[in-house]
């Protein structure tokens, strides 16, 4: 009874360890699915984007050539810089020589775009202009002058030949000393319809006259008894820049219309602009152009 016994218990102990056996071989022969890798996850934001389009600064190339207004001058120097930037293959002249000049360069065909620090006259061809900035006209005088500001038509007297003397607008007792731009000049026709009025007085004949207003600004700077007068974008602690009408020169009044002097800058052309030059002033006229207008010291054209 007991051998039979130890043989059951044998047969039962041998049952159990083939059981074990046969559930972990099924246990270790399952397939685990592999871990999968980063990489090999496909989802919206991690599948590679497709490559842009070339982009245009890889083809464009060409040559623009701009002449004119020396107050435009300096702007369209930092416009074109910023476009050569953007398309490397592009070349751009800039030159002044005044805004009769642009008007003429840019009627004959002698530059692809001409600039104007004024409006056209009647008796100029009737080219496209595209208003790139607004700029002011700073009455300017020697940082040492004790005189702050005047009126318009105080100014307008003193350029005239009328008033002579500081004295009679506050100053020293001195004889005063008038720097004007010569005649062509974009900044000097604003000035005389903006201030001398358009049937008002010609400026004296007993002015100094300056080809440009870097070289207004020096002379200003450097004769402590002179007056005269500049774009907003020449002004710098060299001169004073004297209220008018009891309003500062500032930007900020320029363009909320407070300042009594501003007018428009010009791009030119004789017909409505095409391929390159139409890429150019586009790119005067869009925000980029517009940021660079007001780091100038410039108003924005709209």
């Amino acid at each position: 009874m007991k051998v039979k016994t130890l043989w059951i218990s044998l047969i039962l102990v041998a049952l159990l360890l083939g059981s074990s056996v046969l559930v972990g071989c099924s246990e270790e022969s399952t397939p685990v699915p592999a871990a999968t890798s980063p990489s090999s996850i496909s989802s919206p934001t991690s599948s590679p984007t497709s490559s842009p389009t070339s982009a245009p600064s890889s083809k464009l190339s060409g040559k623009i050539t701009e002449a004119g207004s020396t107050t435009v001058q300096p702007l369209a120097e930092k416009l074109a810089s910023a476009f050569k930037a953007k398309y490397p293959k592009v070349e751009i002249t800039i030159q002044g020589g005044g805004s009769s000049v642009g008007v003429k360069s840019a009627n004959n065909g002698t530059v692809d775009i001409g600039a104007a620090s004024r409006e056209l006259k009647e008796s100029e061809p009737a080219l496209v202009t595209h208003c790139i900035a607004r700029d002011g006209i700073a009455i300017v005088v020697h940082s040492s002058n004790s005189v702050s500001g005047l009126t318009k038509e105080q100014v307008r007297n003193i350029f005239a030949g009328s008033i002579t003397n500081w004295s009679e607008v506050g100053g020293p007792d001195a004889t005063i000393v008038v720097v004007s731009r010569e005649e062509g000049s974009g900044t000097r026709a604003a000035f005389e319809e903006m201030v001398m009025g358009k049937k008002g007085p010609d400026i004296t004949n007993s002015a100094i006259f300056q080809p440009s207003n870097g070289v207004v600004k020096n002379t200003v700077s450097g004769t402590p008894l002179s007056i005269g007068f500049l774009s907003f974008g020449y002004l710098d602690n060299t001169v004073k820049a004297l209220t008018i009408d009891g309003i500062t020169c500032t930007v900020e009044n320029a363009a909320q219309g407070t300042y009594p002097i501003v007018r428009p800058l010009y791009f030119l052309t004789k017909e409505e602009p095409e391929g390159l030059v139409k890429t150019f002033i586009d790119f005067a006229l869009s925000a980029d152009g517009q940021a660079i207008v007001e780091e100038e010291g410039y108003i924005k054209s709209r």
